[in-house]
């Protein structure tokens, strides 16, 4: 790394100031045009160098130079928010549907969805949902997937059907509930 002189003003050999800084680089009589800062801890400090001994310090600059990882981490977390203290918007954890707390409506389901598949991803739903509840009717534990639930409500569909129960409204009833319960489940996968 180049090692600057300490000189300020471009001085004529006939003693007379021109007011011009000349190079900070040792030996260099060139105008010094271009500034570059000192160091880490003083950025708004700088030399004055001449362009060609400007690029020369730039290119061995690094203001990471001899700071751990840890530092570098602290510093770029720093940076993100401008050097400024930041804190969190509030003490309240999202709720497991990814709303904030529940306070508007999903028509469409988007955030249901994202939830669903959250869910479905770690194996379980939220105790008493919709999904917990269905899963239940079918006689599913919570880790069951998509293909499990599907199989289930094929074979519990067959065994209700009223065709082959004679028209038993218990068979009827039970039916329906499957049926609910796969339609909940259907959407929540």
């Amino acid at each position: 790394m180049i090692q600057p002189g300490k000189n300020s003003t471009f001085e004529h050999k006939d003693g007379g100031d021109s007011g011009q800084r000349r190079c900070d680089r040792p030996g260099c009589e060139a105008e010094g045009l271009h500034r570059a800062p000192r160091s880490r801890e003083s950025l708004n400090s700088y030399y004055w160098f001449c362009l060609e001994h400007v690029r020369e310090y730039n290119q061995a600059w690094d203001y990471f130079k001899d700071l751990s990882e840890e530092s570098i981490e602290a510093i770029r977390r720093r940076d993100a928010v401008w050097q400024r203290p930041s804190w969190p918007f509030s003490g309240r954890e999202k709720q497991r549907n990814g709303t904030a707390a529940g306070q508007f409506r999903d028509d469409f389901g988007f955030f249901a969805e994202e939830a669903a598949e959250t869910a479905a991803r770690s194996g379980r739903f939220p105790p008493n949902s919709k999904p917990a509840k269905a899963l239940a009717a079918l006689n599913l534990g919570p880790n069951a997937t998509l293909e499990e639930v599907k199989a289930r409500y094929k074979a519990l569909a067959k065994e209700l059907h009223p065709d082959r129960n004679g028209g038993d409204s218990a068979a009827e009833e039970r039916l329906k509930i499957i049926n609910l319960a796969y339609s909940d489940l259907k959407a929540a996968f």
